[in-house]
């Protein structure tokens, strides 16, 4: 009778590890339905390398109470990751030292916003593109990415994503003005171009 019991338990615990692992390693990681993405321009000449613009991020400077809302989305964490990775699956940001990221959520929707702070405009650049095809930035608030959508720059040595999703599934709410408000943290970017010049 013994024996009989420990096979199907032992079985069990198979298959509930054999589920894990799944869950943990294999199934896909969430992508947004709609990508875009835009290589750094002359605007951020200045500051295309980390050389002339040395001073880190701080999560205070990118995420300031006049942006504790926006529109009906109120921001809901704000820290910097211990590594540029954690945020990042299938792809990889050689050279970068800082990751910053935001989640929001309100009404029919949520999103986030992560900048990266990288060595070099062409290792902004390299990011953006393998966020089009090999990876993306880690899923950090709950919403329906099958409908989502995302804009990722290179801004000089910069990396932003924005990212805005339904939070029920299928239903699309006024989702490309959450995805411009997040975008719209980018902007801080420019500060850094006026203080550089």
């Amino acid at each position: 009778m013994r024996a009989r019991v420990a096979i199907p338990l032992g079985a069990a615990v198979l298959a509930v590890l054999a589920v894990g692992s799944w869950l943990l390693f294999l199934r896909p990681q969430p992508r947004p339905a709609t990508f875009r993405g835009e290589p750094t321009s002359a605007l951020y000449s200045l500051i295309d390398s980390r050389q002339r613009d040395a001073a880190p991020l701080t999560v205070g400077e990118v995420f300031t109470p006049a942006t504790e809302t926006l529109g009906p989305l109120r921001r809901e964490s704000a820290e910097q990751l211990a590594d540029c990775d954690d945020a990042l699956w299938g792809a990889s940001a050689a050279g970068c030292t800082q990751a910053l990221r935001a989640t929001y959520a309100g009404g029919s929707g949520a999103g986030q916003f992560v900048i990266f702070n990288l060595t070099d405009g062409r290792a902004a650049n390299a990011l953006v593109k393998a966020l089009a095809k090999d990876g993306f930035v880690r899923q950090a608030v709950p919403f329906d990415a099958e409908h989502s959508r995302a804009q990722a720059r290179a801004l000089g040595h910069y990396v932003t994503v924005a990212w805005a999703g339904p939070v029920r599934p299928g239903e699309a709410g006024d989702l490309m003005s959450q995805l411009l408000a997040l975008d719209g943290l980018g902007h801080i970017i420019q500060k850094r171009v006026v203080a550089a010049t």
